[in-house]
């Protein structure tokens, strides 16, 4: 692994923020997943989908940070092909998880703003089972066959992966043979599960703007459209650069060779910082429950 090509000279630096972002990942996730734990009001679906969207985050993020930061403190470049495989499964799969995960708590948005009254009789416990284990089998078959695909393919030295951690695109192009079968499934699948659950999540919001206008509050309405815009543009940072880096790379834009490698970054060290504080601490429940298990401990 290179680490960011074109940028080694700034290694050191782009460590930084990029150690801070993992121990802001760390911090925030672990901590709502012990509040959660730890309440018992904290028992609804929406905290349910959250505990998901906290430890895949941390899967995500771990897979590839510390390997990161060990090439820009220690030039440790070396990967074995296992561990290479492994990695690139556990990105990927931990996204298109975290894809669904994300919908299905844009769909908990709309019930609970849109029919609150029958909230806990339509996300009853089986359903919210089954849409966890939906989104879960759904990583793991749309992704398994990259890494099964790449495992057949004769690999050409010199084996050197121009990329900060293991991308399935980066690492294909070690293959000595024709790759565009494993090209083309890898970008169909990103961009029918990038596409179609940002769809979903947008739709879901725009009903539940829709519900928020009819609100005789302008403080209500202010909040609600505080709270969407957040959650929109946190989700924008998830799919936008993520499906850019994959056609940067697919089609062989003229740009310098450290953008897509930026880009496939920023989609998976933003949002596992950021999800804690826009979903978790602006939650009055949350809150409320921080509160709590503060005084229990005092």
């Amino acid at each position: 692994l290179t680490g960011i090509p074109g940028l080694q000279h700034l290694h050191l630096w782009i460590s930084i923020p990029f150690c801070l972002l993992y121990l802001i990942t760390l911090a925030g996730n672990s901590t709502l997943l012990c509040l959660i734990k730890a309440d018992p009001t904290l028992r609804l679906p929406m905290f349910f989908f959250l505990s998901m969207l906290s430890v895949i985050d941390l899967v995500m993020s771990t897979s590839i940070t510390p390997n990161m930061l060990n090439i820009f403190w220690f030039h440790s470049t070396a990967i074995s092909l296992d561990a290479c495989l492994t990695q690139m499964y556990f990105v990927h799969a931990s996204s298109a998880i975290e894809s669904g995960v994300l919908v299905a708590m844009a769909l908990d948005r709309y019930v609970a703003v849109c029919n609150p009254l029958r909230y806990l009789s339509i996300l009853t416990r089986p359903v919210v089972a089954a849409l966890g284990l939906a989104t879960l089998l759904r990583g793991v078959v749309f992704m398994s066959p990259l890494t099964f695909q790449i495992r057949r393919l004769p690999l050409c030295s010199p084996a050197v992966v121009n990329h900060s951690y293991c991308e399935h695109m980066a690492v294909l192009k070690l293959s000595c043979r024709d790759t565009d079968f494993s090209n083309t499934y890898s970008l169909s699948v990103s961009t029918y599960v990038g596409t179609f659950d940002s769809l979903l999540i947008v739709l879901s919001y725009a009903f539940i703007l829709r519900a928020v206008l009819g609100l005789s509050s302008s403080q209500a309405r202010k909040k609600a459209f505080s709270t969407c815009s957040s959650h929109l543009c946190i989700m924008s940072l998830f799919y936008i650069p993520g499906l850019l880096s994959m056609y940067i790379q697919r089609y062989h834009l003229e740009l310098p060779p450290h953008v897509p490698v930026l880009l496939a970054n920023l989609y998976l060290l933003i949002p596992p910082a950021f999800n804690p504080l826009i979903y978790g601490i602006r939650t009055k429940q949350i809150r409320d429950a921080a509160r709590r298990v503060i005084y229990w401990r005092r």
